[in-house]
């Protein structure tokens, strides 16, 4: 349905996209993921002629969308847009934001625009904020106005920009079922998302751009459990994990908790499950306590298992700081304190063992410690 062969374009001296090449058939729902600046959003943008090439080829349906002449208001009805930024008239309904294109631009008599427009806010779950003014929905409810507004022109392809990148995180997940009912629909979808959960349950293919170009393209089971190139690898690693070092005995909780509050969220996790990680991550600064008042520090790298549902806590200590495995940490391995001695950190050992499925220690230089969180009961 499209084929896209060599797509430059550049702003000033700085290319963007570098001899960007795909072909997507129809029905297809294409992710393309990949660090900021890599030219995910231009790549759309060209799609949909709002930026202009400097040179290459872009085809739908034998159509070259690049040629002299081509009626770009046409093409955009066929295949159209959705912004991060929602970019609703603000001066109008929900309704209206609907019927303005349908009847500007196709022709569409006002009654039947308005039928549609309701039936499309049905779809979507907001029939009852027709009358309504952007500015009194939510950032969610506007998104999903956005969506609608763009399927009120029946276009074969949807180019969806990052759509929930400017949501609060308790606002995606709403925005997500309404793109995952597109799909089912079997309309032909290319998504810029951050969120590789929905990325890998919705799609038949994953696209990976790096540098201005797509570096590595399948499925999504191999883009994210055994991606080939190095890139794509270091890549998919960093969006599951979050580091934090941990170099002093009275750190700073609440950013610790914040920090694993965000990366949780952005994996869809639940309430039950984040507050879990944190009651580990605090637990175990118990039971380091001693050595960090004598110097040590850690590094923990905490790692999202897709297709799980889990979290992975990797502990290490910081190379050249001095991180021996003291004896607060016996009973996490079944070993007893020396006699006699009242060790506080019992109930920090209890704790963790309570809340992983497995717990390794690997004994390295530095200390390793691998912690398999179990899976909480359903928020």
């Amino acid at each position: 349905m499209i084929k896209i062969e060599a797509l430059r374009c550049s702003y000033g001296d700085l290319e963007v996209l570098k001899g960007v090449s795909a072909e997507i058939e129809k029905g297809e729902v294409i992710s393309i993921i990949g660090p900021s600046g890599c030219g995910k959003s231009t790549f759309l943008r060209c799609l949909n002629l709002l930026e202009q090439p400097d040179s290459g080829s872009i085809r739908v349906d034998g159509l070259e969308l690049l040629a002299p002449g081509v009626e770009v208001a046409k093409i955009r009805q066929r295949m159209n847009m959705v912004f991060q930024s929602f970019n609703l008239f603000e001066h109008m309904t929900v309704r209206e934001n609907l019927t303005l294109a349908p009847v500007k631009l196709r022709g569409m008599s006002r009654r039947a625009a308005d039928e549609k427009a309701l039936e499309l806010l049905r779809t979507v779950g907001l029939a009852e904020r027709a009358d309504h003014l952007p500015r009194e929905l939510s950032g969610g409810q506007k998104q999903r106005v956005a969506i609608a507004r763009c399927l009120a022109m029946d276009p074969d392809i949807i180019l969806l920009d990052e759509p929930t990148s400017a949501l609060d995180p308790t606002m995606v997940g709403e925005v997500l079922a309404v793109i995952r009912n597109l799909a089912e629909r079997g309309l032909t979808l290319l998504i810029v998302t951050h969120e590789m959960d929905f990325a890998r349950e919705v799609s038949s293919r994953v696209f990976y751009m790096h540098q201005g170009k797509i570096h590595e393209a399948g499925p999504p089971d191999a883009m994210f459990d055994q991606p080939v190139l190095r890139e794509t690898r270091a890549f998919v690693k960093m969006v599951k994990s979050c580091h934090l070092n941990i170099e002093s005995s009275q750190p700073d909780l609440f950013a610790l908790h914040s920090q694993i509050e965000s990366f949780c969220q952005k994996h869809l996790l639940g309430r039950k499950q984040i507050h879990q990680v944190q009651l580990l991550v605090e637990e175990l600064m118990v039971v380091l306590t001693p050595e960090l008042k004598l110097g040590s520090q850690y590094r923990m790298e905490i790692e999202y298992i897709q297709g799980q549902r889990t979290v992975q806590v990797n502990l290490r200590g910081l190379e050249g700081t001095n991180t021996v495995v003291g004896r607060n940490t016996m009973p996490l391995f079944g070993q007893s304190p020396p006699a006699g001695e009242d060790m506080s950190e019992d109930l920090s050992a209890t704790l963790i063992l309570n809340l992983v499925e497995r717990l390794e220690f690997k004994e390295d230089a530095g200390g390793a410690f691998e912690f398999l969180m179990k899976k909480p009961v359903p928020d």
